[in-house]
């Protein structure tokens, strides 16, 4: 059978399951073990080690417990100190409720590393106060979703665990790599949201703000300082070598309990909580990078993988432009894939192109880490939207999607900025892991 009517077979079959309305992972499953069966001639006992294989890895550990510590934060909501904080600081800037929840969002995601419990953690709390505050809330829904992206830039980031652990990229380095453009991309934020009101006021009354003396700002640092003691010994054992990214999540985890008991916010229930999610997002995780590892194979045992990176570099055109292309392709498929399987998917036929056009694979997984950003805000399944919209279900997804708009100008200027300039990503890494 040639390789174009094996190749019809299988990503028809799947996009043909995936039309049917079934999850992304057991349809990578189903067509995988075909696959294997007919085209690779494996037995299914094959799908039993591979899994094993798979998942038997030191990196992987680091997902539930970054996940555990995340959830205990935003269970207990000892959280909410974060945004207090943040408020007190930002009292004098337009918009101030708005800019102190993009930066409690980006402290959280130095702690959490999971976009959609920020985007919940952060709906709950936060909408609430700017609602009665009299913001607008297109503007602050959409603000909300947006800076719950942070959590996949600014690291512990589960995406790049899984990058790092699929590609055999240091994890530690992706972390590093990320820091920069987190911090660009929380500013940019900040600054559109002040742009935003200071061109119309009426999105954010400046009557309905209190105005915060230098003493309470000053004091409001108390309310952040715990959360950044965690952030410090997590990614500074992790930067400075002293622990592995599992082993500073194993920590990071210790200190939520212990913060949360401090808070005296700890009770069983929320420890049960975080337990049970941690246990149910590795094992989502797991069964993706198992279905999509088998499919993975299965491409390359055709050939499929290998035809299409030869396809793709014998094209006539610049190493930018085709790193466009494959951008475009990622904004595009971030429609309709979530991160994860998007990444999983896709990576056994970007990774050899990226290799073949030179670019170094830590900048890389951070560019994509930025692109699916994006994704989790776009229709038609943003999960970032349908989160808030769980969480305030009297708006529409479309009424919050227009509200993450202005923020999507300031995302692209980051793209583009990464692209010029990759040392907003590598120098980081580079200078703390210079040899």
């Amino acid at each position: 059978m040639s390789l174009e009517l094996q190749s019809l077979i299988l990503l028809g079959g799947m996009c043909l399951l995936l039309a049917f309305g079934i999850e992304i992972a057991p349809a990578m499953g189903i067509v995988a073990g075909l696959g294997l069966i007919f085209f690779v001639n494996q037995p299914m006992d094959y799908f039993a080690r591979a899994a094993f294989d798979i998942m038997n890895s030191f990196t992987f550990t680091a997902i539930p417990l970054f996940v555990f510590m995340g959830t205990i934060y935003a269970t207990t909501g000892i959280v909410r100190g974060l945004f207090v904080g943040a408020e007190k600081i930002f009292g004098n800037v337009p918009g101030s409720l708005a800019s102190a929840m993009i930066v409690a969002n980006a402290i959280f995601g130095a702690i959490s590393g999971s976009s959609l419990a920020a985007a919940a953690t952060f709906g709950r709390i936060c909408f609430p106060e700017m609602e009665r505050a009299g913001y607008d809330p297109k503007m602050s829904l959409g603000a909300i979703a947006i800076s719950g992206t942070l959590s996949v830039l600014i690291p512990p980031s589960l995406i790049m665990i899984v990058y790092g652990g699929w590609q055999d990229v240091s994890v530690a380095r992706l972390f590093a790599g990320g820091v920069v453009p987190g911090i660009i991309l929380t500013l940019f934020f900040v600054i559109t949201v002040t742009i935003l009101v200071l061109r119309n006021p009426s999105l954010a009354p400046k009557t309905a703000t209190r105005q915060y003396s230098m003493k309470e700002k000053m004091t409001a640092l108390w309310d952040i300082f715990p959360f950044l003691v965690v952030i410090t010994m997590v990614l500074g054992t992790t930067f400075s070598g002293i622990m592995t990214p599992t082993e500073s999540a194993s920590l990071g985890a210790f200190l939520s309990i212990i913060l949360a008991l401090l808070f005296r916010q700890m009770t069983y229930k929320a420890l049960k909580e975080s337990m049970l999610s941690a246990v149910n997002v590795s094992a989502m995780i797991a069964f993706v990078l198992f279905s999509a590892r088998m499919l993975g194979q299965v491409f390359q045992y055709i050939g499929l993988t290998e035809a299409t990176a030869s396809f793709m570099t014998n094209l006539d055109l610049s190493k930018y432009t085709m790193l466009g292309i494959i951008c475009i392709l990622y904004l595009i498929l971030g429609c309709f894939f979530d991160s994860l399987s998007m990444l999983v998917l896709t990576l056994p036929f970007v990774a050899p192109i990226v290799k073949s056009l030179g670019f170094d694979f830590i900048w890389f997984g951070v560019l994509y880490v930025v692109l699916a950003e994006i994704g989790l805000v776009t229709p038609p399944f943003g999960l970032n939207l349908f989160v808030l919209k769980g969480v305030v279900p009297k708006y529409e997804i479309t009424f919050i999607f227009a509200g993450t708009v202005p923020f999507l100008i300031p995302t692209g200027i980051l793209l583009v900025l990464m692209i010029l300039f990759p040392d907003l990503v590598l120098w980081l890494p580079n200078l703390i892991y210079a040899k």
